[in-house]
């Protein structure tokens, strides 16, 4: 029985089937075989994926250097003086940012779980002759299986029998449009996933009509139980932000430990008492920790998120928000994303006539158009005809819903009913002028719809057909013009308009007409089989958003490429492509698009080549998309990728940032993504993008802003140290410095609004340090600006007289002047802070006079004197204070208007 694993059914003759599964057609397998193969094969569900435990991803959210430092410091903090509040706090912040992160990646690996509750909980088999409806688990290879409209495909089936069976397979293959099956025998073992009609996927759901299927495949072996294997496979890939925090981390973590190492061997050899020169080490370490730099990165990233789901993308992982800053390829499924997921008449041909219709979208909003005048519908019977036919020969409802225009039937007679719309046609009326009397279904075998109608005006009964244009056409005898005049059929220029159409990507439909006799009741094939009159051709497709073709715009001109890789065909992802403005299509031609029969016969090498060359991918299989992501990322690409369905899960796992479609995605690719776009629009996409490169202009300006205090008050203590004096600094007042600050003053960084021109930039170099060769300068300047000046004013008060205390309290609020007034020159990296507006962010302007508050309160508060050993300080202390923090703001706007007139002039 193992051999029947693996077989390409699609390939094989239905008898041969049947001979290989030892199945009977008629009756289905026997209660003891049934038996026996459950023992074999197993239930009919996806192995579990054995994810980490929930306390296991709660204690990796500590595996992080920085994590490392702080935890460090709530040691050091707890052992100097005993100060167990400080260590509490610090403590607090660690597991806070722990918290956050444990609660944000809980539900990252349920892939799986999603994918097993994708299968149906039930089916209908055929056993022992008798049908029944049993658990779709208990389902084995050779079960005759019965599926009809509104099932669900309990497991990968090849058909035996059916009657006008359509499949949706979106979720599995990304084909736009429910798929016609067929009884096809002996189809080529390498035809594409979506073109095996003869074969009906597990997962998928039946749209139209019934069929009977053989089990060949349960479980793990079905197409979607590989796709479960490839999702467990796929790699989790760190953010740029993530990979770049924890080579910072590293580092600091070593420059940290070297620099309390030299101060105590210093301190060793100037002969200091042991216990002194380890004290100083300590207080060294704690002034160089940036205690409060993960909780204003955890901030800022939170902040992103509030700010992204404003504008319809929900994160789901904190790092994701800055990594969207860092993409340089978005590769993005085409319907429902790129696309409106709404059938769009686009063009009606008429044997003398081309005519075009405007709007997109279900909503009957647009004219119709001759060349570039808008056409008066009355004036021609001939296009009132074919409107009329696509209206009525139609079994569809549009409906207006929740704000937007909604289908319930097929898409493609909605788009029908929106062209008749445009063209001021009354639905209503025509419906109680020509009542419907019979109809014939369409149906896979005869490719057509017939309606009859009793017009009351008139004796003669009218029927309409709509269907194939080979179907139709050799059915008619003439046809009619845009007047309605009958003329002489030309089915070669048929053919010909035809071709034009669908080199446009357009679906295309035919319609024709036939009077009957007044005392016709029904309709037959017999009726319909000669004497018809052709009315003419709509060709529809699914149209770009609007607003893609504008983010598009926007990305390419931010350096970001945008791939589509979909599973529709390739006619019409080259004609959506060349409507967004991916490609150009010289005659309308598909030759831009790589299919997933190319890129099969492709090595490793050559793929990667094509991926970075290449922007439009169809009938791409889930294996592919995942081949396509890993061949960009290893030229060092960060790839954000998005889609809706079972097929796009494994790629959307592998991507740097999965994005899927909240509204038609499933659970599957939900759970496989970082971001979730609740209007499924790539235009969400584009501004998340610029919301993620605001994010890491924030994270940077924090980093920026926090890192100076660190290397100033690290070389306060190592001066003391080397000098033999007494500190200027102690540990809890650092403590106080570091936290106090970075909470009232860093975190208003996280608040900063986007600067201009952020997508005119191009992307960052994912290998590029977060710490540039500039923000290093900037950041020793401003870290000697302040060992300077508060080791200078601490000299010069105890040379004039002042206590120990006062002279700390002036060291103190040196670097906390300091700090305020290097916030406005960090509220941008490059441009002046009155450029940009020096009060314009409110929040700032709020953190500073907090700040200033809480100093008062340190410096005069008798409590805060005694938890602190800080002491009231003159007014002139507070002149040369400031003078100190005046000059250094001036200093580094000199450096940015220096730099900028460098870049000016370089080529």
């Amino acid at each position: 029985m193992q051999t029947l694993i693996g077989k390409q059914w699609h390939h094989l003759p239905v008898n041969q089937v049947a001979e290989l599964l030892k199945t009977d057609l008629e009756n289905g397998l026997d209660t003891f075989e049934v038996r026996h193969r459950q023992e074999h094969f197993g239930p009919n569900r996806l192995t579990p994926h054995k994810g980490k435990s929930p306390l296991v991803r709660f204690l990796l959210q500590f595996h992080n250097p920085l994590i490392y430092i702080l935890l460090a410091a709530s040691l050091i903090t707890a052992l100097v003086k005993g100060e167990l509040v400080d260590a509490a706090i610090i403590l607090g912040v660690v597991l806070v940012n722990a918290i956050i992160g444990f609660v944000q990646e809980f539900r990252a690996e349920q892939a799986i779980q999603a994918l097993s509750a994708s299968l149906t909980s039930e089916a209908a088999v055929l056993r022992a002759s008798q049908l029944q409806r049993i658990p779709s688990e208990q389902l084995v290879p050779g079960d005759l299986v019965v599926i009809k409209s509104g099932d669900r495909v309990p497991a990968d089936l090849r058909l035996v029998r059916m009657r006008d069976l359509q499949v949706s397979e979106a979720a599995l293959t990304g084909e736009s449009l429910p798929v016609e099956k067929s009884l096809d025998e002996e189809l080529p073992v390498e035809i594409p996933l979506a073109e095996r009609r003869s074969m009906a996927y597990a997962s998928t759901l039946v749209t139209l009509g019934q069929a009977r299927g053989l089990v060949v495949a349960i479980g793990d072996t079905t197409e979607i139980g590989r796709i479960s294997q490839l999702i467990s496979s796929a790699k989790e890939i760190a953010t740029p932000l993530q990979r770049k925090i924890a080579q910072f981390g590293k580092l600091l973590l070593w420059v940290i430990l070297a620099l309390a190492a030299f101060t105590f061997l210093a301190g060793l050899w100037r002969g200091q008492p042991a216990i002194d020169t380890f004290t100083a080490a300590i207080a060294l370490a704690v002034a160089a920790i940036p205690e409060g730099l993960p909780a204003a990165l955890t901030v800022t990233l939170a902040i992103g998120v509030s700010r992204m789901a404003r504008r319809h993308a929900i994160i789901r992982k904190l790092p994701a928000v800055e990594a969207l800053g860092s993409v340089t390829v978005i590769a993005s499924d085409k319907t429902g994303t790129l696309t409106q997921n709404q059938m769009t008449v686009q063009a009606i041909t008429l044997p003398d006539q081309d005519y075009q219709v405007s709007g997109s979208g279900y909503d009957p909003i647009g004219e119709i158009l001759l060349g570039n005048q808008v056409v008066d519908v009355a004036a021609q019977p001939g296009l009132a005809n074919i409107l009329t036919a696509g209206l009525l020969c139609n079994d569809s409802y549009l409906v207006f819903r929740d704000d937007r225009w909604l289908v319930e039937g097929d898409p493609t007679e909605a788009a029908l009913i929106s062209a008749a719309r445009k063209a001021g046609l009354d639905e209503k009326q025509l419906k109680a002028e020509l009542p419907r009397l019979d109809e014939i279904p369409f149906d896979s075998q005869h490719q057509y719809m017939a309606t009859l109608h009793a017009p009351k005006a008139g004796d003669m009964k009218l029927g309409f057909d709509k269907g194939a244009v080979e179907v139709l056409s050799n059915r008619c005898v003439q046809a009619l013009d845009s007047q309605g005049a009958a003329l002489h059929l030309d089915r070669e220029n048929i053919i010909k308009q035809v071709d034009s159409m669908a080199a446009r990507g357009l679906r295309v439909l035919a319609f024709a007409s036939l009077e009957l006799p007044p005392e016709t009741k029904n309709l037959s094939r017999q009726l319909l089989s000669s004497g018809l009159t052709f009315l003419g051709l709509q060709g529809m497709i699914d149209p770009p958003r609007p607003e893609a073709i504008a983010a598009i715009r926007t990305a390419h001109d931010a350096g970001i490429r945008v791939k589509m890789i979909t599973g529709d065909h390739p006619l019409t992802a080259a004609a959506v492509a060349g409507q967004l403005g991916l490609v150009s299509l010289p005659d309308g031609l598909a030759d831009c698009v790589l299919t997933g029969s190319d890129l099969s016969l492709l090595s490793d090498a050559d793929l990667i080549e094509a991926a970075q060359k290449a922007d439009v991918f169809a009938r791409v299989t889930p294996e592919q998309k995942l081949r396509l992501v890993e061949a960009l990322q290893s030229r060092g690409e960060v790839v954000a990728m998005t889609g809706d369905g079972v097929n796009d899960a494994p790629a959307l796992k592998q991507a740097d940032i999965g994005i899927a479609m909240g509204i038609t995605g499933t659970d599957v690719s939900k759970e496989s993504a970082e971001m979730v776009l609740t209007d499924d629009n790539f235009a969400t996409i584009e501004a998340a993008v610029e919301e993620g490169r605001g994010v890491f202009d924030n994270l940077t300006k924090i980093i920026a802003w926090t890192l100076p205090t660190n290397l100033g008050e690290g070389l306060i203590i190592l001066l003391a140290i080397l000098l033999g004096i007494a500190l200027p600094i102690l540990p809890v007042q650092i403590l106080w410095i570091n936290m106090v600050a970075s909470l009232t003053l860093g975190l208003v960084l996280a608040l900063e609004m986007r600067e201009p021109g952020i997508m005119s930039r191009p992307p960052r170099n994912p290998d590029q340090p977060i710490l540039t060769p500039v923000l290093l300068w900037r950041i020793l300047i401003v870290g000697l600006l302040i060992s300077i000046g508060a080791f200078g004013l601490f000299e010069w008060e105890l040379l004039f007289g002042s206590s120990l205390e006062a002279a700390r309290t002036v060291a103190v609020n040196a670097v906390i002047m300091v700090e305020i007034f290097y916030l406005f020159n960090t509220r941008s990296l490059t441009q002046s802070p009155f450029r940009i507006g020096l009060f314009s962010n409110r929040w700032a302007v709020a953190g500073v006079l907090l700040m200033l508050l809480l100093q008062v309160l340190f410096t005069y508060a008798p409590s805060m004197n005694a938890w602190f050993d800080s002491a009231s300080i003159t007014v002139a202390a507070w002149s040369r204070i400031l003078l100190v923090a005046f000059l250094g703001f001036w200093l580094i706007e000199l450096e940015k208007w220096l730099r900028r007139r460098v870049d000016r002039f370089k080529p």
